[in-house]
């Protein structure tokens, strides 16, 4: 009896014949975008432009239409880079960049230049490339270029009706880097136990860099009630933000100081306002956990905080025997010791 093994499927092979098939497509596409655009069919359809009728009624990106109509526009200037990407030496994403780019530069766009570039660096990669070859093209267009993006830079803050900070902004290319650069380092995950995406770990990092690795001078305005998280107790107030949890106000209690303020006769005129750890008990607390405390945490003692074992709120004594080293970002609520372990 022979038995008969099913074939092996090279997935990869398909994977090469699918995207070359796609491709050469995208081309036939291009070529037809740039009839279309030339028929005046989208403006007699009501439509601003053949970019906007292709957007809404072919269900695409306006990145895909514009590379798809500098492609069309700019054919008769890459001939050689067409042969190239019908052998698959390389993709339509290569020649929607050298599409633009010969849109942009005219006269001083050399297709034989550029195409072994393209033959040898991925998409992306060739892009820098290409923008390297444009500035020693014309510096002076692309020195505008790169003043007209730091003119277009901007930041927009909104609180959204849960309280939380909304941030959307354009940074120009050098603002950016520097952003980046900053924030690259405090967004690697702290160890095998960080269980953090990455747009998590960017947004714990810029609120330690806007903190400086310190708290924040925040005020926050809340009674004792709160502050004890008792039943009816209202909300606590803070300047940019919604009315914020007890919870929340305890945590922020944690790693500040607090001032009590007289505002009725049965008050107390003042509270305990010192909460800081000093510098030579911060130091002998350094010295003495080395490290967060926190289980399988790996972060170093320079990165961390002293925290109450018994919460400040609670009375607990700001000494030595009290404290515990720990990460600041770490997820937050009461904690309490149990031995090496804490549940914060």
């Amino acid at each position: 009896m022979i038995e008969l093994k099913p074939e092996v499927v090279d997935k990869g092979f398909v994977l090469r014949s699918v995207r070359h098939f796609i491709d050469g497509l995208e081309l036939d596409f291009a070529r037809l975008a740039v009839e279309f655009h030339q028929s005046n069919q989208w403006e007699a359809e009501g439509y601003n432009s053949a970019a906007d009728w292709m957007r809404f009624n072919c269900h695409m990106n306006s990145y895909a239409v514009w590379n798809a109509l500098a492609v069309g526009e700019q054919e008769g200037k890459l001939s050689q880079s067409i042969a190239a990407m019908k052998a698959g030496e390389i993709g339509f994403a290569h020649l929607a960049t050298l599409g633009r780019m010969a849109d942009e530069l005219g006269n001083g766009f050399d297709e034989i230049k550029l195409l072994p570039l393209a033959k040898k660096h991925s998409p992306g990669k060739f892009h820098q490339k290409v923008l390297h070859y444009k500035h020693a093209v014309d510096a002076a267009g692309y020195n505008r270029d790169q003043e007209r993006l730091a003119e277009e830079r901007r930041l927009r803050m909104s609180t959204a009706q849960d309280g939380c900070l909304l941030l959307y902004g354009v940074l120009d290319p050098v603002g950016g880097a520097a952003v980046r650069t900053a924030l690259e380092p405090l967004a690697q995950p702290s160890g095998a136990h960080d269980d953090r995406n990455r747009e998590q770990r960017y947004a714990d990092a810029l609120v330690e860099l806007a903190s400086a690795g310190k708290p924040a001078n925040l005020q926050v305005t809340a009674t004792i009630e709160t502050l004890k998280g008792l039943a009816g107790a209202a909300a606590a107030e803070m300047e940019f933000s919604l009315p914020i949890s007890s919870t929340s106000v305890r945590r922020m209690a944690c790693d500040c100081s607090v001032t009590r303020v007289l505002l009725s006769q049965d008050s107390l005129p003042v509270g305990r306002s010192k909460r800081v750890i000093s510098g030579a008990l911060g130091r002998a607390l350094k010295a003495r956990d080395g490290s967060c405390k926190w289980p399988r945490c790996e972060r170093s003692a320079s990165m961390c905080d002293g925290h109450h074992l018994v919460h400040w709120i609670e009375g607990g004594p700001t000494d030595l025997e009290n404290l515990v080293l720990l990460w600041g970002l770490l997820p937050k609520g009461s904690y309490e010791a149990s031995g090496v372990g804490f549940a914060v």
